[in-house]
């Protein structure tokens, strides 16, 4: 069975190749793509409900046991992402064949999105630093493909900014993984757990565990390293957009929550809070930028940010309620920011313009796609029943009983201005007067609805039926609070 763990990497990868040499017959390579995309999510959705019964898969490549082959380790953590990313894959490739030209869909756009799935995946399942690495460039170069899609002007300025941090931040994940193998002679994740506890020089682990940080805080667009994002999030097509905002940000977030709760405990004092204070600045600096602009596109960009803030709070307060609400609204914000950009496309593809100055009264022409931003509105600022107030919640209270009064304080403002970002959107762009003169495109809203509503369902169902899903949420915790589990179960030891 643990030849399975692979399946969620091999399969969109041999997707994206197959699909490479054909780009042009449109038909096909878009049925492909959607029955591919679902078959994958199938696959991922059975290794879930193996992990969720029988723990988790390991599977040892070219049978060199660890810490010496390439290991790859589907934890419920692992498989949990990879299946929310798989989720948001089929409402791409729903969604793309109306987003894109048929130029840049023959410009081998399945083919990097599935090596941009593979690697966010890779990502997910790794079981050591360097191969974290190696999938990080993975979906790294997908995205460089990706972000370029259409060759605009303002694509191409964003793309040299997002290759020149990209590189450079790969640059130091060498650099540290390096300073890894001279201090425990390993690059296995579990194998260096079980090393550092014995390692005297905890001056130097603490400082590879900052540098570390600052490569996976960029990723993750952790304040001050916020900056790149907006603008090269909001200028790709809104199908790429989505990809990046649904799931880019959240292997960096994922790489701190494995390698903090894992591997670097010993300094909980220096690290954990440093990571409250950078979680309070992210969530207001991502808040202010959503405020200070009318480009609806980038709003819903800045609004990544606080989200981030609101993920790294958890790791910061470091108990299982907040290891909980981290995870929860790790998988909240991966597929309500999947919807929100596919969302925001629609609208600014049928109201000609992502100028909320210049938009006005289109609810008395589309009300479904209004009523549905609404809705995502809601679930994105956290208001109860939905998804983003469970996972609020659960950080909200790990805060307050670690007496942490001031992030508590900051989450809930920022909250409050996630909430008046979005309301200004849809009042500015839905509400106001009729306009006869304004051309309508039902057909296009239609083609676009589907794949949008089916993430806002899956968002309003982790939020109502949170009953169902948090016992999972909670045993990813309490195993992430067990570093010893995950370390026997690679070794077995």
């Amino acid at each position: 069975m643990s030849n399975l763990a692979i399946l969620p990497i091999i399969i969109p990868l041999l997707a994206g190749i197959l699909l490479a040499f054909f780009p042009k017959k449109l038909r096909l390579v878009r049925l492909l793509a959607k029955l591919i995309t679902i078959l994958n999510l199938a696959v991922v959705t059975y290794i879930f409900s193996y992990v969720r019964q029988n723990g988790s898969l390991v599977l040892e490549t070219g049978a060199w046991e660890a810490p010496f082959g390439i290991i790859i380790v589907a934890d419920l953590l692992a498989v949990t992402l990879v299946l929310t990313t798989n989720i948001i894959a089929v409402a791409a490739a729903f969604y793309a064949p109306k987003s894109l030209s048929d130029q840049q869909e023959a410009f081998y756009f399945y083919a990097f999105f599935f090596l941009l799935i593979s690697g966010v995946s890779g990502a997910f399942l790794t079981g050591d630093l360097f191969n974290l690495f190696v999938f990080f460039e993975v979906l790294l170069m997908a995205s460089y493909a990706l972000i370029v899609l259409g060759g605009g002007k303002a694509q191409l300025r964003e793309s040299i900014k997002y290759l020149l941090l990209n590189l450079f931040s790969s640059m130091l994940f060498v650099t540290a993984i390096s300073f890894v193998y001279s201090v425990v002679g390993t690059v296995n994740m579990a194998q260096i757990a079980e090393r550092v506890k014995d390692v005297d020089q905890q001056g130097i682990l603490t400082t590879v565990a900052v540098l570390l940080f600052f490569v996976f805080a960029t990723k993750a667009a952790v304040f001050p390293l916020y900056y790149w994002l907006p603008n090269s999030y909001s200028v790709p097509n809104p199908v790429v957009s989505a990809l990046f905002g649904a799931l880019l940000t959240k292997v960096g977030i994922y790489s701190i929550l494995r390698v903090f709760t894992l591997i670097f405990t010993h300094d909980q004092g220096m690290t954990h809070n440093l990571f409250l204070w950078l979680a309070g600045l992210t969530m207001i600096f991502g808040v202010i930028g959503a405020l200070s602009t009318n480009n609806v596109k980038l709003i819903i960009a800045y609004n990544i940010i606080p989200a981030v803030g609101f993920m790294l709070m958890g790791i910061g307060i470091f108990t299982e309620t907040a290891l909980s609400g981290t995870v929860y609204y790790l998988v909240h914000d991966m597929v309500i920011k999947g919807a929100l950009f596919l969302l925001i496309g629609a609208l600014v593809y049928l109201a000609g313009t992502s100028d909320l100055r210049k938009m006005g009264g289109l609810i008395h022409h589309y009300p479904l796609l209004g009523w549905l931003f609404f809705l995502a509105s809601l679930v994105l600022a956290g208001i109860p029943p939905f998804s983003g107030f469970i996972g609020k919640l659960l950080l909200l209270q790990g805060s307050l009983a670690e007496e942490e009064i001031t992030i508590v304080i900051v989450a809930l403002l920022s909250s409050l201005l996630i909430l008046f970002s979005m309301i200004r959107i849809f009042i500015g762009a839905f509400w106001g007067e009729k306009d006869e003169s304004f051309p309508v495109d039902k057909r296009a809203a239609k083609a676009f609805t589907g794949p949008i509503a089916g993430l806002l369902a899956l968002s309003v169902i982790l939020g109502v039926g949170a009953e169902w899903f948090y016992p999972a949420i909670q045993s990813i915790a309490e195993y992430l609070m067990a570093p010893e589990l995950y370390i026997d179960s690679v070794l077995k030891e």
